[in-house]
């Protein structure tokens, strides 16, 4: 399928199809018994998402407790240090938990609540899906169980204390190489022993169907609001789109805004410190079709076809794989996909701390960065930037690891 072979315009009601593909990407690769909790999700999430009392309550929840909209910043002094293209950052930092990933936990949240579970079970990376996981069992009185890797509990110290302090029972992941893959694969097997109980909250656009599409849909919010705000703000559309990609949830909430818009739009991948497997997490760049958590896309594999070794300074990026729509959008050419290293990501980070006093989340620097790189090569024009997150988690470990530049 190529790119002009696509309806934008009936886009969301054509992908995924009713068994969860984004053309071959996607699907439901689990147990018979976990398939049957997936077909309860996905009969609860579309009774619910076409009722005009869950849409209230979301968006109430999304004006009175999140503060969204959240808004978009002119970054112009940093533009002006790179030339005459103008950056601009759709600020989901400034969304309430300092990220993104409350857009789609109120909502499954809210999904748990109406399924009458009483628990909601995840995994976390970075810390902030966790986080926001916990704030929305805290705000709607739920148990709540958080998965997390040991090199990624070290990393992250404060949203696991964070966590902690919202009531979450923060559980501690050894095996592997102890960080987001292995978390996800422990609380999928927690999940598969209290499914009926609980949700397993996932917390990007992976998964077995219908977290892809459920996940994207919550977050793309993010993209409905930016599109809106960038034409008030400036009376055209972006030339480019820019936010980094690891499972892929802040890009593919913000790239719904867009898709059947004269936009350029780019993922921006985690290279880390360079090509060789076991030293990036960039599978969309280099990795093949493979199924992994529940669901066929694009992975990094070992020699033996099993899920390879990642590596990324961005803990919310180090997984193996990234979301069947991504895989698509790739495959199709809306959407090109690329990779910034550790070293373009931290100088970003500090450019962008010092020059505009926003501090961002080493994912969203991978963003920053890229969008640098690419106002260099375009010369003119404009481009949004998707900040998916504030640098607060992540003080402690850029001080011990590169220092007050």
């Amino acid at each position: 399928m190529m790119l002009n072979e696509i309806n934008y315009d009936t886009y969301f009601k054509t992908y995924p199809n009713s068994d969860g593909y984004f053309g071959k990407y996607g699907g439901v690769y689990v147990s018979d018994e976990l398939k049957r909790a997936m077909e309860e999700i996905t009969d609860a999430y579309f009774t619910i998402c076409k009722s005009t009392k869950f849409i209230g309550e979301l968006r109430r929840i999304r004006r009175e407790f999140q503060g969204r909209p959240t808004p978009i910043s002119h970054l112009e002094r940093l533009s002006s240090s790179i030339g005459n293209v103008q950056l601009y950052a759709k600020r989901e930092d400034l969304n309430h938990t300092g990220a993104h990933k409350l857009n789609h936990c109120m909502g499954e949240a809210l999904l748990a609540k109406y399924m009458g579970k009483k628990k909601v079970i995840a995994e976390t990376g970075a810390g902030q899906h966790g986080v926001a996981l916990a704030t929305a069992a805290a705000y709607f009185g739920l148990e709540c169980d958080i998965y997390m890797g040991s090199v990624d509990i070290a990393k992250q110290a404060p949203n696991v204390a964070r966590m902690k302090i919202l009531g979450a029972n923060v559980i501690e992941v050894k095996d592997g190489l102890a960080t987001l893959k292995e978390a996800v694969d422990a609380a999928f097997d927690a999940y598969s022993k209290e499914y009926d109980s609980c949700i397993y909250c996932i917390g990007s656009v992976v998964g077995p169907h219908p977290f892809p599409m459920m996940v994207r849909d919550f977050q793309s919010v993010v993209g409905i609001e930016a599109r809106e705000q960038f034409l008030s703000m400036t009376g055209e559309l972006p030339d480019a789109l820019v936010a980094c990609v690891g499972g892929g949830s802040n890009s593919m909430g913000i790239f719904a805004g867009f898709l059947n818009d004269p936009v350029k739009i780019y993922g921006v991948e985690p290279l880390g410190r360079g090509a060789e497997l076991g030293n990036h997490a960039a599978s969309l760049t280099y990795g093949t079709e493979g199924v992994m958590h529940g669901f066929n896309s694009i992975m990094l594999k070992d020699e033996n076809g099993e899920p390879a070794p990642v590596y990324s300074v961005a803990s919310g990026l180090d997984y193996p794989s990234s979301g069947p729509e991504h895989a698509f959008l790739r495959d199709v050419g809306r959407v090109k996909y690329d990779a910034i290293s550790d070293d373009e990501t931290i100088d970003a980070f500090f450019k962008l701390s010092r020059m505009e006093g926003i501090i961002p989340a080493i994912e969203s620097a991978h963003a920053v960065a890229y969008a640098m790189k690419l106002a260099k090569e375009m010369k003119r024009g404009s481009i949004l930037i998707s900040l998916s997150g504030r640098g607060d988690k992540d003080m402690d470990y850029i001080i011990e690891k590169y220092g007050i530049r």
